[in-house]
């Protein structure tokens, strides 16, 4: 009677959810051709940044060949170390090392006695390899041809390593040339950022009262996609991860150890169970969510975002062949396109499967019944989200359909952060990119995620990921960075990277 309950449990549910829907007003579609473009010009600078293209290629390459794998605690002090000595080399009065009960993270401050501070926020760490999908050793640094021009391939090129070194070549060529920064620079950056961030709120914590000073947050980030088109995203999603295991023991299986596979005709299996349980979360094409109450708490697209989707529209439908050629994937769920894949991807919570194993892997035959089974899982958050009901709700879910013996070990989590596009510091950095002829597309945010709610809830600031340039592959094999785009392309290379930032550092201080 039990199963008979459960299943019928279950059934209930898959009638009952319903993955929400949004619509938006594309009356009003925001225009940022509108923002007066900026006027300032940088000459010298510029030239010292075509000077020195090579010694600039190097230091990226410097800094991808150290290996800073945050999940295997690889390399992660060497490459703090490294980014200090860095900001020491740079002139930055203050540059150090930050323990937290993670792996550390590092500050520094460049006091350049400007009116105006800009805190730059920046992950020294990486995502493992698996060696033998890729072209080139991932942390060779190599330079190899594409068909986008020359790039930069390894890890960390573009996630995100290489457009923060081009970011502080562009800090070294002001300095070079001019002798002193137009604005006051904070760095703070950890080393957690593909583990969740655990301990960032520690850093933010350990010098809370001089990053309030800022006037806001810097994001060195490469927002071209293969076009040259750009996207200005004013946030992130949130996310939770955790691991969900199953053990033998009361409810059935080995306890200690995996047994021959013959006991499967009176053994429990550990492993079937974790299956069934994540099968129960969502529909049988894994696309809707089956946890009650998991969709209540998104907020539909508010007035200003209403306003950005609808300006992104046309572009986005444009590239969405693009886009899915880069994910090398032949259609979107159910077919979508245009709209209702636009706020699907921007505006929707997911539930995923990062990675889940049991038993025996390798080669041949062992025929074993294993005594647990473990899936990494992770969520995208959206506004109003929070990690800690995410995990209730599916507690909850887990619990009233006879999975209570699983174990939730959450690994990592924070909630959705954006700025409004009203923001000087955002309408300053659409100037910069008017002057380049690069208006954006304002998305209210990206589909990933990162910790920005610390500078923009916490502090209170407004924060922009920004920057030119186009790079593909974070988190898979051929990571690269574009150093230099074909003839003809409207894709920036490093030397335009470099002097974006120049450019938007200036405009930044202007009263």
């Amino acid at each position: 009677m039990l199963r008979i309950a459960l299943a019928f449990a279950l059934a209930l549910s898959a009638i009952a959810a319903e993955r929400p829907t949004f619509t938006i007003d594309k009356s009003q579609p925001y225009d940022a051709t509108k923002v007066r473009a900026y006027g300032g010009r940088h000459e010298r600078v510029h030239t010292y940044i075509d000077q020195h293209y090579d010694e600039h290629v190097a230091q990226l390459q410097r800094w991808i060949r150290q290996r800073s794998i945050s999940a295997q605690n690889d390399g992660i002090r060497e490459m703090a170390a490294m980014l200090r000595d860095d900001l020491k080399h740079l002139g930055f009065q203050e540059a150090e090392i930050a323990e937290t009960s993670g792996h550390p993270g590092v500050f520094g401050f460049f006091d350049a006695g400007a009116a105006k501070t800009l805190l730059v926020y920046m992950m020294y760490d990486v995502q493992p390899v698996e060696s033998e999908a890729w072209q080139v050793p991932p942390f060779a640094g190599a330079i190899v041809d594409h068909d986008l021009g020359k790039v930069l391939m390894g890890r960390g090129a573009v996630n995100q390593k290489g457009p923060e070194r081009a970011f502080l070549n562009a800090v070294e060529s002001i300095l070079a040339t001019e002798r002193k920064l137009p604005v006051n620079l904070m760095i703070l950056a950890e080393g957690e950022e593909e583990l969740g961030s655990p301990h960032m709120p520690e850093l933010v914590a350990k010098y809370e009262q001089r990053l309030r000073v800022a006037n806001g947050v810097l994001f060195p980030f490469p927002s071209q996609d293969r076009s040259g088109a750009v996207t200005l995203n004013l946030g992130v999603k949130g996310i939770v991860y955790f691991e969900l295991e199953a053990k033998g023991g009361d409810v059935g299986g080995p306890v200690s150890a995996e047994v021959h596979g013959s006991s499967k005709a009176l053994v429990d299996s550990p492993t079937l169970r974790l299956v069934q349980a994540i099968a129960s979360m969502t529909s049988r094409d894994g696309n809707t969510i089956l946890v009650p109450g998991y969709y209540d708490s998104i907020r539909p697209p508010n007035a200003e975002e209403q306003q950005l989707y609808a300006a992104m529209l046309p572009a986005w439908t444009e590239r969405e062949p693009l886009m899915q050629k880069s994910l090398d994937v032949r259609r979107w769920i159910e077919g979508w396109k245009g709209e209702q894949s636009l706020l699907q991807f921007l505006q929707d919570t997911t539930l995923n499967v990062d990675g889940i194993w049991s038993g025996y892997t390798g080669p041949g035959t062992k025929t074993i019944l294993p005594h647990k089974a473990t899936a990494k899982i992770d969520s995208r958050l959206v506004p109003n989200q929070t990690p800690e009901e995410a995990l209730r709700l599916i507690r909850a879910h887990l619990d009233a359909n006879g999975f209570a013996d699983l174990e939730i070990r959450r690994l990592g989590g924070y909630p959705p952060a954006q700025s409004s596009v009203t923001s000087p510091m955002i309408r300053t950095a659409i100037g910069v990119y008017n002057k380049y002829g690069m208006t954006p597309a304002v998305a209210p945010r990206i589909a990933g995620s990162a910790p920005y709610y610390l500078f923009t809830d916490r502090l209170g600031l407004p924060m922009l990921a920004g920057g030119v340039g186009v790079g593909a592959g974070a988190h898979a094999p051929n990571e690269y960075l574009v150093l230099e785009a074909k003839p003809g392309s409207k894709i920036a290379g490093l030397k335009e990277q470099e002097k974006f930032f120049v450019d938007l550092l200036y405009a930044l201080s202007a009263p």
